[in-house]
């Protein structure tokens, strides 16, 4: 046991608690008038930005996550705000050219981030060494990150050597990050002793509480010698989220490990995210509770909630424990990653399509493609030889570092954005999620964003019959207010609901698996022949590879579609020429349509 100290606690409240419990949801509105109370607890640090919280700012919130970044900094002047940077991906789903990593550290820097937790979803620090550099370029502190996982490849040996790796990085501390919740108490206080012994940095541990064991986990590895602590505000902690700042607290006061921190001020600040979590209900989900089954499937507590609220989109909640058993399987064919985005979303999306379509990689995303070309870094143990050869056949391996092959290209994500960004913080949102980010920079250009619409508290999760749920519906380039204004049964397991389109009275029928009809106007008909191609998941254009009138072959792509957050190629079933296109880019599809029509 180690000589007595304080312990340092960060509090994770702020990103990673409401990402791992309401699908990431919560607004910077209900976050600023807390800010001053948060501010003078003590913290060593608050984690407020990065992870998903980019993402969802301007996929669902239709917030710029640089002001939230801006207004978070200037509400809480004392205390050292933290962010999730996730390596050569940044904040995206793809590897980025050195100069757009270095350029997005900086911005960061200059907007407020003081600490970077910079993290590899494989553990190949290869990919976190621009970030790394760039973080001690800024003057910043850099927390270099092992990702826990379990696997016949990983041991306590292997990372120790990553934490020695990281030293020589130039890491002012360490975090080990166990997004699972998968370290148990006795094999925490090893692994602590470990890299406490072989690495004189200061040494924080990250737990989910997804199994339960997250709390003793910490007590055992402050034994052990760990420095810092990260926890949540109970009102958001448990479960998928971490271990509760106030219960922690409370263990350690009064013992030569006490943090210091006051009780009483913490639990004002429970009182008030209490009440904002009520605003929040229709993200809740029972997927989220704690369940030693995390044990097995090892999915992580961010990728949880949003994998149910996922599947929830697309009717297929029932099968989520499906989905849970296949993960494992898919992981282990992909060479055991851990599960931390964007590895996450790439093992779970893939799982998903498994699942969904009843065949195992009858379907395989762009993502795995990429993961099976080496373009993701090394994978920890080999990856399924048949699997490789069906998604990529003879197509090259690369055991190089991925950015090597990435040419600079901030200079051209300029160009492409053009005057749509207004700064470089503007060019980087773009080049985070070029679709998403053009159609935010457009619609703000526009004063045409809408933000998600919550419901109100004590809706059940539905809409008052009695009052209308607005919102703006756009459709073929035309913009509708819509109000809805009541519900009813139509039979044959139809809903009815009726809207108010700029005051003129519609009626609309909602069948299940959200397939859309209405009484005016066409929709595409049902794929019943051979050269009908259609879609396995309900998801969005991105873009249409052939014409009317183009010869293709079957197996070649036509379509690249996109569901939760990774991108698929839609094949052609037959050769012949193409008699329709139904579709363009950025079209809303459901599965069964026909989307191209061959002959």
């Amino acid at each position: 046991m180690t000589k007595p100290r304080p312990i340092q606690v960060t509090d994770v409240i702020l990103r990673d608690a409401h990402q791992s419990l309401i699908a990431t949801r919560m607004r910077t509105e209900d976050m600023l008038p807390i800010c001053q109370q948060l501010d003078e607890i003590g913290y060593w640090s608050l984690e407020v930005w990065g992870g998903a919280t980019f993402d969802a700012c301007i996929r669902f919130l239709k917030e710029d996550p640089w002001e939230r970044l801006q207004k978070l900094r200037a509400a809480l002047p004392n205390t050292r705000l933290q962010m999730l940077l996730r390596g050569q991906n940044l904040l995206g789903y793809r590897h980025y050219a050195d100069d757009v990593v270095a350029a997005f550290v900086q911005e960061s820097a200059d907007n407020g981030i003081d600490v970077f937790r910079v993290f590899d979803a494989l553990n190949d620090l290869r990919n976190i060494e621009t970030a790394m550099r760039a973080v001690k370029d800024a003057g910043k502190h850099a927390q270099g990150t092992i990702c826990y996982t379990t696997s016949p490849v990983h041991n306590s040996e292997l990372y120790v050597q990553q934490a020695k790796q990281l030293q020589d990085m130039g890491a002012d501390s360490i975090v080990i990050k166990d997004m699972a919740g998968l370290l148990t108490p006795y094999g925490t206080y090893e692994l602590v002793k470990a890299i406490k012994e072989a690495v004189p940095l200061d040494l924080a541990i990250h737990s989910h509480s997804t199994s339960g064991l997250a709390p003793l986990c910490q007590l055992k590895a402050i034994e052990a010698g760990a420095d810092r602590i990260d926890t949540s505000i109970s009102a958001f902690a448990g479960g998928t989220s971490h271990p509760s700042t106030e219960a922690q607290v409370a263990a350690l006061k009064g013992s030569p490990y006490d943090t210091g921190l006051d009780l009483k001020k913490l639990t004002a600040i429970d009182d008030y995210f209490r009440e904002v979590r009520k605003k929040y209900q229709q993200f809740e989900s029972e997927f989220t509770r704690e369940d030693i089954s995390v044990q097995i499937n090892q999915v992580p507590g961010g990728m949880m909630s949003n994998l149910a609220n996922q599947l929830k989109e697309q009717n297929a909640l029932d099968r989520i424990r499906e989905v849970f058993d296949e993960i494992p399987r898919v992981r282990e064919d992909l060479g055991f990653p851990p599960l931390v985005t964007p590895t996450s979303q790439i093992v779970g999306t893939q799982a998903v399509y498994n699942v969904l379509s009843g065949e195992r990689y009858k379907t395989i995303t762009n993502e795995v493609k990429r993961y099976l070309q080496g373009g993701y870094g090394r994978p920890p143990a080999a990856v399924d030889e048949k699997l490789r050869n069906k998604a990529i056949g003879k197509e090259a391996y690369s055991d190089e570092r991925p950015a090597d092959s990435i040419k600079p290209e901030l200079a051209k994500l300029r160009k492409d954005i053009g005057d749509l960004a207004k700064n470089d913080a503007d060019v980087l949102t773009f080049a985070m999620f070029p679709d998403l980010g053009r159609e935010y920079l457009q619609q703000r250009a526009d004063g045409t964003l809408v933000p998600e619409a919550l419901l109100p508290p004590d809706s059940g999760g539905k809409p008052k019959a009695s009052m209308a749920t607005e919102f703006k519906l756009d459709v073929h380039g035309e913009s509708y207010d819509v109000a809805i204004t009541g519900v009813g049964e139509s039979g044959a397991g139809r809903r009815k609901i009726y809207l108010s389109m700029d005051g003129m009275p519609e009626e609309v029928i909602f069948e299940p698996l959200n397939e859309y009809v209405a009484q005016k106007g066409d929709k595409r008909k049902k794929a019943t022949e051979p050269g009908h191609v259609t879609a396995a998941m309900p998801g969005n254009i991105v873009d249409v590879l052939v014409a009317e009138g183009d010869s293709v072959s079957a197996g070649q792509a036509v379509l690249v579609t996109e569901a939760m957050k990774m991108e698929t190629e839609i094949h052609a079933n037959i050769d012949g020429k193409i008699l329709t296109v139904n579709v363009a880019k950025g079209d809303r599809i459901t599965p069964g349509e026909v989307l191209i029509e061959i002959g």
